[in-house]
């Protein structure tokens, strides 16, 4: 197998031979790599990207020995997916600003460009025989997901309005090829596309070959969010689901209509494997002890052969918690992180806010809670209405606006906690990332009177000017939230941009930007940080010099150190805790950290409103 793992502060790429117990680590690169996976004949892959996310694949032997282009001449560009089958073809999708681009060939080359489409388009499989790619697009469009043949012909087109008695807003996801070794795998005639559905209220599994065009089967019906995948010797699929914020595993006979549900411990599995014989590994982990590997086999040998993923704590100190808040669409769940108490008094607490919006807080492992616990900080990860794992209602829920309805779910958590005797109305902070950094603005300007301090790491501060520099497939997500651009509804982009309240912010605030950004571009940013110098708001920014989603080892440690000694002095004022300390991963999950040097100036802003000095971070986009 290759697995990503923790290399000294960095993540690596790493192969594991289950049959000597042998793990070699594969890459070693100063801003770590990200993206790796393993061929039929044992090859690894792996995806060579500069700050700014562009690369290509490169390919080295299983036991070692030198780097080489994997499918030469694709060009450099953004991962947009990577299928191969057992008769050693490759596709690649490239992604660039104009698109996809499909390439098409042997390992080591030459390629041939197959396909091109604009906009944010993925490649999402390739058949036993080579004779069939497929490519996903927008899950709620007309045209979703595109059948080729290898020639670059469109074979079929369809889409969630395509499914019987659906209703335009249904949405369709590919999920690859049946294999080889399976019943639906063996021509090409007969090669089968597996789909996800969402469709009402529930989540289905569909298919399609050329002769039976695409089948929904209304048998396997699931409530909440799943991802989907073959096994590799039968005529089923492995379903991951994601539900209130832990994760469960499903084997779905296709030719039985039967769905089992395997034997996993209560947590979250963020990557799953089935295997030859049906045995699954996957990893596994709480919100008290890191990712571990694990398998389904309930034999020793069996569990023996999997390799340690890292040498991490083994678990995060406090009481670890959840609560369901009473709301309008429903209760609010929020998973609580909290260290022992002294002096009876609640410990401070931090709101930290999840990207997305479509993504949820799960019951897992995460280093910035660790952190913050280990400070004396507790922890509330709110899955406010918009996240996924509770429903296509909940997730399209925006009762009271884009974003708006989100602070109205964190300052009911608030006063739950509060009512309950679990914090403390003088010792609130917010801190998010991304779209959570976006939240954790708005928040501040909005209902400034609830919170003593927040931490936007890489926000959305102005969603219109975000939408006219964005990249295609967040502008297609802001015209989706929005009901349109922001000429055809400004008032709505106004209304939901943190801009626009700067000037009522009181807590002070630490905005960490990125200059090589393209999700969350670093003008509008700057034109934020400008309205609060405007109003006199007392605040601080760190400027990094990657990207959004870069995870370059000074970064990491630089923004969680800050973060944590801003929260920290702010939140514990006139109490005794322990100093922060900085473990090796953030919020960006597998995007591990080291070293300790921000990578771009430091700026401070120490004349507060108060006139007293207050100075001192793969599928849908996130």
């Amino acid at each position: 197998m290759v697995l990503t793992a923790d290399a000294g502060g960095r993540c690596e790429v790493f192969a594991h031979d289950a049959a000597t117990g042998r793990t070699r680590q594969v890459t070693d690169r100063a801003h770590g790599t990200l993206y790796g996976t393993v061929d039929r004949d044992g090859a690894v892959w792996w995806f060579d990207e500069d700050l700014d996310g562009r690369g290509v694949w490169r390919v080295q032997d299983f036991d070692g020995g030198p780097d080489t282009p994997g499918l030469p001449p694709a060009p450099a560009g953004t991962p947009r997916g990577l299928a191969m089958n057992a008769a050693g073809q490759v596709a690649v999708g490239v992604g660039s600003p104009e698109g996809l681009a499909v390439w098409f060939g042997r390992r080591g080359g030459p390629a041939r460009l197959v396909h091109r489409a604009p906009g944010p388009w993925r490649l999402a499989g390739l058949s036993p025989d080579g004779g069939l790619l497929a490519v996903g697009g927008p899950p709620y469009a007309d045209r979703a997901v595109t059948v080729l043949a290898s020639d670059g012909r469109t074979v079929a087109e369809f889409g969630g309005g395509d499914l019987p008695d659906s209703g335009a807003a249904a949405g369709l996801w590919a999920r690859g090829f049946a294999p080889a070794g399976s019943p639906s795998g063996v021509a090409s005639g007969a090669a089968e596309l597996l789909l996800v559905t969402e469709h009402g209220d529930r989540y289905r599994l569909a298919t399609w070959d050329a002769r039976h065009g695409l089948h929904e089967h209304g048998w396997c019906t699931f409530d909440t969010e799943i991802d989907a995948v073959w096994y590799p010797d039968a005529r089923r699929v492995l379903v991951r689901q994601d539900k209130h914020g832990r994760s469960l595993l499903h084997t779905a006979d296709l030719e039985r209509h039967t769905v089992a549900t395997l034997t996993t411990p209560p947590g979250s599995i963020p990557d799953a494997a089935p295997r030859t014989g049906g045995e699954v590994h996957y990893v596994w982990t709480d919100s008290a002890t890191p990712p571990r590997l694990r398998t389904t086999a309930t034999d020793g040998p069996a569990r023996a052969r999997l390799p340690v993923l890292a040498t991490l704590p083994e678990g995060v100190p406090g009481a670890h918690r959840e609560l369901w808040t009473p709301g309008p669409d429903g209760p609010v769940h929020t998973l609580l992180s909290l260290p022992e108490r002294t002096g009876g008094r609640p410990a401070p607490l931090v709101f930290l806010l999840h990207g997305g919006p479509a993504d949820h807080d799960r019951d897992a492992y995460d280093g910035v809670v660790h952190s913050l616990v280990a400070a004396g900080l507790g922890t509330a990860r709110v899955n406010y209405r918009g996240s996924t794992g509770y429903g296509p209602r909940w997730r399209a829920a925006f009762t009271d606006g884009v974003g708006l309805t989100q602070v109205d779910d964190l300052v009911a958590v608030r006063a739950d906690l509060l009512r309950r005797g679990m914090a403390r109305p003088d010792a609130i902070g917010l801190w998010g990332t991304s779209w959570g950094g976006a939240l954790a603005l708005l928040a501040l300007g909005v209902r400034p009177d609830q919170w003593q301090a927040g931490v936007a790491v890489k926000p959305i501060a102005d969603f219109a000017a975000a939408h006219r520099t964005g990249l295609p497939a967040l502008r297609a997500l802001d015209e989706r939230l929005f009901g349109g651009t922001p000429e055809d509804v400004p008032e709505r982009y106004a209304r939901s941009s943190p801009v626009t309240y700067a000037a009522a912010v009181t807590a002070p605030v630490l905005v960490v930007a990125a200059e090589r950004d393209t999700k969350c571009p670093p003008r509008q940013i700057a034109d934020y940080l400008a309205a609060l110098r405007a109003a006199n708001v007392p605040h601080e920014s760190l400027w990094l010099e990657s990207g959004h989603d870069g995870y370059r080892g000074s970064d990491h440690v630089a923004t969680l150190r800050r973060a944590l000694e801003f929260l920290h002095g702010h939140l514990t004022r006139g109490t005794r805790s322990a100093a922060p300390t900085v473990p090796r991963s953030d919020r960006g999950g597998a995007r591990q950290a080291g070293g300790a040097r921000a990578s771009g100036p430091v700026h401070r802003h120490l004349e507060g409103r108060h006139g007293h000095a207050e100075g001192r971070h793969p599928q849908q986009p996130a």
